[in-house]
């Protein structure tokens, strides 16, 4: 099973990182969220404390259901990949989606290929030069230009190994995940789909998906922002995502104030 930590009462979110972070790439962010939630911080396969547990994007969805069962799910990047190949295996168990930076797939076969050979090469780089210099080059990649020394939290994302980020590269990378593009619609669960304003691939990414939902949909923006939009402004985030939450909540208030 995947390493978790829990804290807070009420009603559960999953929180999913994204590729090198950790759980504690949350941090910042789960002292708010837990003042009204039960948080659960999940390392992803092949990251963190699941450095050992690899598997592709529908075995982690899996491993995912097993940490967190019914409950309102969170993911970035790589997390948004997992929570939303839980949400089409297990729907039942998603009462909600918040989707940050997270793309439904690429289009086509010579993309996925690409893409696929891009990630190899990473994990050769990986391989040959240590987790150090890799994530050094990562961070200085244009996804986070505008993400702070702080807030990339590059200390966390050194309990990362290196085999862990190999496995993760090959096996939930944006290479290896088939187009579930068709499939949107079959989703009927509320989405909230969040993306940085200076992140134009991934806002454009989320209109897209909005417009594909089967269920109600919502795409906020965060001015300022790029790729890693919840650690650079994480009190514009927790605006946007805790009401949404809430909604969840609240919905199931009526039926609980019912009973005799």
């Amino acid at each position: 099973m995947l390493h978790f930590e829990a804290t807070g009462k009420g009603p559960p979110v999953v929180l999913v990182h994204g590729f090198t972070q950790t759980r504690r790439s949350w941090d910042p962010l789960v002292p708010r969220f837990s003042a009204t939630h039960r948080v659960i911080v999940v390392d992803a396969p092949g990251h963190g404390r699941s450095a050992g547990v690899t598997g592709d994007l529908w075995q982690g969805a899996g491993w995912l259901a097993e940490v967190g069962g019914r409950s309102a799910y969170l993911g970035y990047s790589m997390g948004g990949r997992l929570a939303l190949h839980l949400a089409l295996a297990r729907p039942d168990l998603v009462s909600r989606l918040v989707l940050v930076g997270a793309t439904a797939g690429l289009d086509t076969d010579d993309e996925r290929r690409a893409r696929r050979a891009a990630d190899e090469q990473l994990a050769q780089g990986l391989e040959g030069d240590g987790i150090e210099a890799f994530l050094a080059r990562w961070l200085s990649g244009p996804l986070f230009a505008s993400l702070s020394a702080e807030a990339a939290g590059l200390e966390d994302r050194l309990e990362n190994t290196v085999a862990g980020l190999k496995a993760s590269l090959r096996l939930t990378g944006t290479g290896a995940q088939e187009s579930l593009w068709p499939r949107l619609g079959e989703l009927t669960m509320p989405v909230l789909l969040v993306a940085g304003e200076r992140d134009e691939k991934f806002t454009a990414l989320a209109h897209r998906m909005a417009e594909s939902w089967g269920g109600p949909a919502d795409v906020r923006i965060i001015a300022g922002a790029g790729h890693a939009c919840h650690a650079e402004r994480p009190e514009a985030f927790g605006d946007i995502v805790l009401p949404f939450l809430a909604e969840d909540h609240a919905a199931a208030m009526p039926a609980a104030s019912n009973k005799p």
